[in-house]
């Protein structure tokens, strides 16, 4: 298959979980969050779906269309040299064909992986085999865009509430490893925070593990040394800038000062530079 651009940055993203340190995704927003995560040093930019949505007005969940979302992560994959993986949460769709025609999406906006859950809005999970079969209609829209995009298969098996915490985990590791042998390349497991669940997911789960960094997880190099693979932040940065606008304009309007600004603003000219179109 000829070489292009964007399946050499696909190829480029499946070897940075391969290691040989943990790949550590800062989730990004928007052109000038992923542009800040680029210059920072980072490998490659994932997108976070709650970001995006938030940013335009919506609760996360899909409450966003398919297209807003690929348009957001059309302008970012645009804006940077590095590879793009774009939350595209449920597929937009529980078939596998809309499965495959997000990964079609994903793949025309100039991203070279994505993330597919199994949860619903119910709280409940998609039955595992459909997930499968999802898992391989994204597979397949891939080869045949010529892209070999890196499937980071998501299940929701701890965020379910009726579900004692031994079922849990047990369904976790069934489902990660059958979505491992459907060809998912990384296998996503969120709502995960304590050391010794997380250490016997990596050892439990065939293949490289993604969980989600930031408080309350444990520190990067912890999480290296439990065995994760990729650690995304999903939602904290952005929450965690949101905190600070939220800290700001409270001091402002009640002290009419600016400490919470004054150590981090940006200098204006660097970010103009930042956000500029490159040559």
């Amino acid at each position: 298959m000829k070489a292009t651009p964007q399946r050499d940055r696909a190829a480029a993203f499946r070897t940075l979980h391969a290691g040989p340190g943990i790949l550590v995704l800062p989730n990004a927003w928007d052109v000038a969050t992923a542009r800040i995560v680029e210059a920072a040093g980072f490998p490659a930019i994932a997108t976070t779906s709650a970001g995006v949505a938030w940013a335009l007005g919506f609760p996360d969940g899909e409450r966003i269309s398919r297209s807003e979302m690929l348009d957001v992560v059309r302008r970012i994959a645009a804006a940077v040299r590095v590879p793009v993986s774009a939350d595209v949460e449920a597929g937009y769709g529980a078939t596998p064909d809309a499965a495959a025609a997000t990964a079609s999406g994903v793949i025309a906006a100039g991203a070279v992986g994505l993330n597919l859950e199994d949860g619903t809005s119910a709280g409940t999970l998609l039955d595992a085999a459909l997930h499968v079969e999802r898992i391989q209609a994204a597979r397949e829209a891939g080869a045949r865009a010529g892209v070999p995009l890196v499937i980071n298969a998501r299940t929701d098996a701890f965020e379910v509430n009726d579900w004692e915490p031994a079922r849990r985990f047990a369904e976790a590791v069934r489902r990660a490893n059958a979505y491992r042998a459907a060809g998912a390349d990384c296998l996503f497991v969120p709502h995960v925070s304590d050391g010794p669940t997380i250490g016997r997911l990596a050892r439990e789960i065939a293949g490289p593990l993604n969980v989600i960094a930031g408080p309350p997880a444990p520190p990067i190099p912890d999480l290296a040394r439990l065995g994760v693979r990729r650690a995304s932040l999903g939602p904290r940065v952005v929450q965690a800038a949101l905190g600070l606008v939220r800290r700001a304009v409270l001091e402002l309007r009640e002290r009419g000062t600016y400490d919470t600004m004054a150590d981090l603003l940006i200098p204006f000219a660097e970010l103009q530079r930042l956000v500029a179109p490159g040559p």
